[in-house]
């Protein structure tokens, strides 16, 4: 199908064929009939793609700050390639649009396929051919209303949600600063909420298409509009203002403190500048507010990708019952979208749409719409199976484009191979699926594996076809698809990477034992014991079938970086326990992340503090019994992310885990110090090792960048799977990291130590 895509290193945005989306839980697949292109937020878009290294860097110097920090903790060369890999990853463009009900996921009930659709919000109403919308964020369209002008859904719900937040009362007078498309929608409906509306543009063709609309008296000039409004008001002011306008400039809110009543109400809903004049504001008591884009549950993932609404009886007006409310609008005629389109484009011709954006060719415009042929061959509902769901799609690449011959695999140290053996036929290539092509896969895992001549990309499955496809083309893949049951269920494939969101871990490693796939899988492993259970019974069947058990191996990378190979050689001849304390900076991550979800990441504990329990057994060569964990209280922005775990080992060796999220991130991320024997080392962001004994000193320095590991991990799990040996990481290794990872949630759920 088509989708139109921004790269950030290239500038213009592109039409390019992708797989369609998989239908998920809670959400519904639409085939699109039209899009709205949004020219504020979508030109800045494509102006900030555009622009020059630096002129990206001026534009955001918040995003160069942390740049810089990264190349004093992690080096030069790491700091480069994650730049590079975040513009080259491509961005799905639009996010109002309308079409038809193709398939219904789980959990949908308040949909047909066949229905009429608005649909609404950036990475899912994109402009494509197929898109995957959650629930909440799609509305239905009555048979009379073309789709067409529910197409403005969304941006009708922005203006919505302003005026909400104005608190509008019949026979007002509201002011509108802007004439775009949430300026000229907001007056229609001011008017329709029986308010006389008033306003000012700079262009002088949207001021007569507002009188047009009904809008009392546009004007280009503020003086005229103070005149209009001290002429309407019999000088009191207006009661409303609402800034719909897009600036950098403050003047637009100056304006409105001037137009407004005393106790007047004020609602930026444009981006505008906030140097908010103290004195007007003052003077006349005036209410500034700032709207949040369509309305409560905007932003909220327990709202919008879970479907958890909130009870009309506590928040009436949600993003949601906003579009609903809009649609109800254009049904009864009271808003009309028809003369705000001012151009219409079909898809394949998208990219002279965003040409009249930047300007080339020079002529006016305001709403621009990309139309989709009905007669495409996307599957039609009657063509969806008989749950709903949608066979899967897949695109084929010509993956003869390679990069130049890497340098040959380098096997992992003898110290760090499985004691067991198995016989089965060695394979010259490893042919390789992956499931996830996210910003790390595609900036660390894939760049280091398209080096090793041992591995093939055969297909590559992303929930959404752009990602997929942007991974298939740029590593060479030879197809791309939605569906990761292609990849598991191929029987072409020899091993599957797994790189997904973490609640996805345990069912795709079940699901590749099952098809008798050596397996690479991103930590962690899995969520609870009763997953990790099943993972056990399906490696035992697995051994039991092939007569050798998987090469399954999870990511914990550290264990295989040159320094952490010094560090373990350098206390391998002492036979007394180690004391180790590994302190992580690990950085603020917002509560409503994904890794925060305890659903989809599992918290930072199941999601990363296992790499730090798994390092400790590998140093001292020996197995968690005991754990005991302490954190500081769950307030505000923290969620079991500042702890200490202290991890007693069965060789009488004591691990402390020391994990925070409440430090400065300028400080290198990771520390280790170990000593026992008479020895102390200092691991410092793997970057630098001081090893000590006997009154002597050796340093290792790594000056332009890290080596946690990557490359030696995934040249350790390719030649092992090529040739039919266990993971370099005993599997019984892996399976008690996870089980002491667990223990340190339940030791702080229950305030106790937990007895492995």
């Amino acid at each position: 199908m088509k989708s139109l895509v921004q790269n950030y290193s290239k500038g213009q945005p592109t039409v390019t064929e992708v797989p369609p989306p998989a239908l998920q839980p809670g959400g519904i697949l639409v085939g699109n009939a039209v899009s709205l292109i949004s020219a504020g937020t979508e030109r800045s878009m494509v102006d900030m793609a555009r622009k020059s290294l630096l002129g990206k860097a001026r534009e955001r110097p918040d995003l160069v700050r942390k740049v810089l920090e990264k190349v004093r903790r992690d080096g030069v060369l790491a700091a480069v390639k994650t730049v590079r890999s975040r513009l080259d990853a491509p961005v799905p463009l639009g996010y109002s649009c309308a079409g038809t009900v193709l398939a219904l996921g789980e959990g949908v009930d308040n949909f047909r396929i066949g229905d009429r659709v608005a649909c609404a919000g950036a990475g899912y109403a994109n402009h494509a051919e197929m898109i995957f919308v959650p629930k909440h964020l799609a509305v239905a369209v009555p048979d009379h209303v073309q789709l067409e002008a529910a197409a403005y859904t969304t941006v009708g719900a922005i203006a919505l949600q302003g005026l909400r937040l104005a608190k509008l009362e019949l026979g007002e007078v509201v002011a509108v600063i802007g004439f775009g498309l949430v300026g000229l929608l907001t007056a229609q409906l001011g008017r329709a909420a029986g308010c006389r509306v008033i306003g000012l543009d700079l262009d002088a063709d949207r001021c007569r298409l507002a009188e047009s609309l009904g809008v009392e008296v546009a004007v280009t000039k503020p003086s005229d509009l103070l005149a209009a409004c001290r002429e309407r008001t019999e000088g009191h002011g207006a009661d409303k203002i609402l800034v719909t306008a897009s600036t950098k400039s403050s003047q637009p809110i100056e304006l409105a403190s001037e137009l407004a009543r005393t106790n007047g109400i004020v609602v930026a809903v444009g981006a505008v500048g906030m140097d908010v004049p103290r004195r007007p504001f003052y003077d006349k008591e005036l209410t500034l507010r700032v709207s949040r884009s369509y309305g409560p549950g905007r932003y909220d993932p327990d709202y919008e990708e879970k479907g958890r609404d909130y009870p009309i009886g506590h928040v009436r007006w949600t993003e949601n019952r906003n579009m609903q409310a809009f649609v109800q609008q254009l049904a009864t005629g009271r808003v009309d979208t028809a003369p705000l389109t001012s151009h219409r484009f079909a898809i394949d011709a998208a990219d002279q749409a965003y040409q009249l954006l930047t300007g080339a060719p020079s002529e006016p415009y305001l709403g621009i719409v990309l139309t989709y042929p009905q007669d495409s061959n996307l599957d039609s509902p009657q063509d969806s199976h008989p749950d709903g769901n949608l066979p899967g799609d897949k695109t084929t690449f010509d993956s003869s484009d390679t990069s130049t011959s890497p340098p040959p695999a380098r096997l992992a140290p003898a110290s760090q191979q499985s004691a067991e053996s198995a016989t089965p036929a060695k394979r010259h290539h490893l042919t390789l699926g992956v499931l996830g092509a996210g910003q790390f896969a595609t900036g660390v895992l894939l760049p280091e594996l398209r080096r090793l001549d041992s591995v093939e990309f055969a297909k590559v499955c992303t929930a959404t076809g752009v990602k997929a496809q942007s991974a298939a083309a740029k590593f060479g893949f030879q197809s791309a698809t939605t569906e990761a049951s292609e990849v598991t269920s191929d029987r072409a494939i020899d091993a599957v990477l797994i790189a997904t969101r973490h609640h996805l871990h345990a069912q795709q490693v079940i699901a590749a034992l099952a098809a008798d796939k050596d397996i690479f899988v991103e930590k962690p492993l899995c969520l609870t014991e009763d997953e990790l259970q099943e993972i056990e019974d399906a490696h035992a069947a697995f051994s039991k079938r092939l007569g050798r058990p998987p090469c399954l191996m999870v990511g914990y990378n550290r264990r295989f970086a040159p320094m952490s190979e010094r560090l373990a050689t350098f206390f391998g001849d002492i036979d007394e326990p180690l004391v180790v304390h590994y302190r992580v900076n690990a950085g603020h991550i917002p509560t409503d992340h994904w890794v925060q979800d305890p659903e989809q990441g599992g918290g930072r504990i199941l999601g990363e503090v296992c790499h730090f329990v798994d390092y400790l057994a590998f140093l001292t060569a020996s197995t968690p019994r005991r754990v005991s964990a302490f954190s500081t209280p769950n307030v505000g922005r923290y969620r079991d992310d500042n702890l200490v775990a202290t991890i007693e080992l069965d060789n009488g060796s004591i691990g402390t885990v020391t994990y925070v999220a409440n430090g400065d991130t300028s400080l290198a991320k990771e520390r280790i110090e170990v000593s026992g024997g008479g020895a102390f080392a200092v691991l410092d962001n793997f970057r630098r090792l001081d090893l000590v004994r006997g009154g002597q000193s050796r340093v290792m320095r790594s000056r332009l960048q890290q080596d946690k590991g990557h490359r030696a991990q995934l040249e350790a799990f390719v030649q092992a799977a090529r040739t039919g040996q266990t993971a370099p990481i005993p599997w019984q290794q892996t399976v008690d990291t996870s089980r002491a990872t667990f223990a340190i949630v339940q030791s702080l759920r229950t305030g106790s130590p937990i007895v492995l």
